[in-house]
């Protein structure tokens, strides 16, 4: 049962601040608050607390995801923006189901989380011309959806070489590619014509952005590989876009690994609650289609 709670979100949204003004004060009666964040200011990896309700929308998630770092603990998302794939709970529906997660009715579903680590090569193997990463140019970031490697202006195709495990795979031109976990299949990846996966995968999905050629297309491959992709030719605005949140700008001297995480995100499912629910209530998924019918005169 949960003894203390985060309540995030991102002040920067209509409505979240009053939201949260309301619902302190109601949280505080069921339990202790070990901070309020709605400004995404604080390092949470080091904080104790049991689980986290994060107020605003999937965005909202994807921010607290990774200012929990590598310390996760369970999120109970209140949607106060359009969508809501993660954060599925109306206000009043938190109010309704809370006391009963204060004791523990609730189960907590484990979701894949990577690594991406952006390198810039300081000099070419002789024997490969595979690209030496500078340590001291190197980042690693902690993410929950998607990787996506764009062009940007003047929006000319670039030219990325895709290797998994160590293995040149195939080299995509067009205008870029997303290597998603299942969470974030139902984002940029199905907007780009990737398939939806089960949230509960381990497996990432590799999707071109309107690719050259027509040959490439999606496919989806474990999680406990390891994707490494090479900038062959990129345009002056090519970057690396994490969780549409973090953009890093790419040369052709860049090189973009991606990987399983050591730990998991965690999402609290109340009971009344599945995942084909919601794509039928979110996506209209499976659902027949409406169509009007009109008298011709």
């Amino acid at each position: 049962m949960p003894r203390s709670i985060f309540v995030l979100g991102n002040a920067d949204k209509p409505g979240v601040r009053e939201e949260a003004d309301q619902l302190v004060p109601f949280l505080k009666s069921h339990c202790a608050i070990a901070i309020v964040d709605l400004l995404q200011e604080r390092d949470l990896s080091t904080m104790p607390a049991d689980l986290a309700i994060v107020l605003g929308g999937d965005g909202a998630i994807l921010r607290a995801a990774r200012q929990m770092g590598y310390h996760q603990r369970p999120v109970l998302g209140v949607n106060l923006g359009k969508l809501g794939f993660l954060a599925d709970l109306r206000p009043d529906e938190l109010r309704a189901c809370f006391p009963r997660v204060v004791h523990g009715e609730y189960r907590t579903t484990s979701h894949l989380m990577f690594e991406c680590t952006v390198g810039q090569a300081s000099r070419l193997t002789p024997q490969t011309g595979s690209p030496v990463l500078a340590k001291d140019q190197t980042r690693t970031f902690l993410g929950l959806n998607e990787v996506a490697i764009q062009s940007g202006p003047p929006y000319h195709m670039i030219d990325l070489e895709l290797s998994v495990d160590g293995e040149p795979v195939t080299r995509f031109r067009g205008d870029g590619l997303i290597v998603s976990t299942p969470i974030g299949s139902t984002a940029h990846n199905l907007s780009a014509g990737g398939p939806i996966l089960s949230q509960e995968l381990a497996a990432f999905v590799i999707t071109p952005i309107c690719p050259h050629a027509l040959t490439h297309r999606p496919v989806v491959d474990s999680a406990d590989k390891v994707y490494t992709i090479d900038i062959r030719r990129a345009a002056a605005g090519t970057a690396a876009i994490i969780d549409g949140q973090e953009i890093l700008p790419l040369t052709i001297h860049h090189q973009i690994t991606i990987r399983r995480a050591p730990v998991s995100f965690q999402l609290i499912k109340v009971p009344g609650r599945s995942y084909y629910q919601t794509l039928r209530d979110k996506l209209r998924w499976g659902t027949q289609p409406n169509y009007r019918m009109t008298n011709d005169k």
